[in-house]
């Protein structure tokens, strides 16, 4: 039996992304399983790991919205911008104020552009810039555009920084902290980090690999898997007949009616059979029409049941 759909993991400190996706690929004896988005060894909080068919939409979570807690310890740089690098540099941080801070906070606030750390996973020439980062070799990082949404200073403990941070897919926490210490003029770097939220799941709801680890042993495991479409659930839905359900299945394109004059907005949407069962991701054409991106087979065990889809028919 093929397990599909998503775990909300519970990520410890020590444990990389790659090293909880090979204990879930154990665990549960099935061969494709990937993440939604690394956390760095020693950050701590919500993992998405994706399972059989949910790794199929991997590609649908990397830019969804985020929410960190992070503290950030002012007056040291490291190589790695975060506790576990060498210390490059030193500086007295004991003139910064808490308004100051406030204010520079606010001025991240928005579209900006943002430097990715050497030590990360991104790839230059076919390597990872962490594996060139420890051989010694540094290169030129192109500039990516990110977005905060929210930028909130939660506690002053000089020379200490606790700040929370809602923002978009491809930031790096690690570079904001280097930043800060920048403008500050005394440098800094990322202490700790907790992710709390990687849409739509929440540190709240999420499993520790003890927790996961016990449940397969058991054989009780479905209590923690959610749906491959409950992810999916902000975009609009089709209820597919027969006829255009069979059109999918085929890969052909289908032309849907949905309630109201204009139709949904963006330009995918989640495609149903006429049982309930999700059948696939749909993405529009430039004629209309709707080409089904994704096609799915039903789960062969039992998961929470989700809310009903909107209203619409083709």
């Amino acid at each position: 039996m093929s397990i599909d759909g998503i775990f909300n993991v519970l990520k410890p400190a020590g444990s990389t992304s790659f090293a909880v996706v090979s204990l879930v690929r154990r665990w549960s004896g099935e061969r494709r399983v990937g993440h939604a988005g690394t956390l760095d060894p020693e950050a701590t909080g919500v993992l998405v790991v994706c399972v059989g068919q949910g790794t199929r939409i991997v590609e649908y979570l990397t830019g969804v919205g985020k929410t960190y807690r992070a503290e950030i310890e002012l007056g040291i740089t490291t190589d790695t911008y975060d506790a576990v690098g060498e210390v490059v540099d030193r500086r007295d941080s004991s003139s910064v104020t808490e308004e100051q801070v406030r204010q520079l906070l606010h001025s991240f606030h928005g579209t900006v552009e943002q430097v990715p750390p050497m030590h990360s996973a991104l790839h230059h020439k076919g390597k990872r810039l962490y594996q060139l980062a420890r051989e010694g070799i540094e290169v030129d990082r192109k500039p990516r555009t990110v977005e905060f949404s929210r930028l909130e200073l939660l506690a002053w403990q000089p020379p200490v920084v606790t700040i929370e941070v809602d923002c978009g897919g491809g930031t790096y926490i690690r570079s904001l902290a280097q930043d800060i210490g920048t403008a500050l003029g005394c440098g800094a770097h990322l202490k700790k980090l907790v992710r709390l939220r990687s849409e739509p799941f929440s540190i709240d709801d999420a499993v520790s690999l003890t927790v996961l680890e016990e449940a397969f042993r058991r054989g009780n495991w479905q209590g923690y898997i959610h749906s491959v479409d409950e992810v999916l659930l902000g975009w609009p839905a089709a209820i597919l007949d027969k006829e255009s359900e069979a059109l999918v299945k085929k890969g052909s394109n289908v032309e849907l009616r949905f309630c109201g004059d204009t139709g949904p907005a963006g330009s995918h949407c989640r495609a149903y059979s006429a049982d309930g069962y999700f059948l696939a991701v749909l993405g529009k054409t430039d004629e209309g029409f709707w080409h089904p991106e994704k096609v799915f087979h039903s789960a062969s065990y039992e998961v929470e049941e989700l809310p009903p889809p909107p209203c619409c028919s083709c």
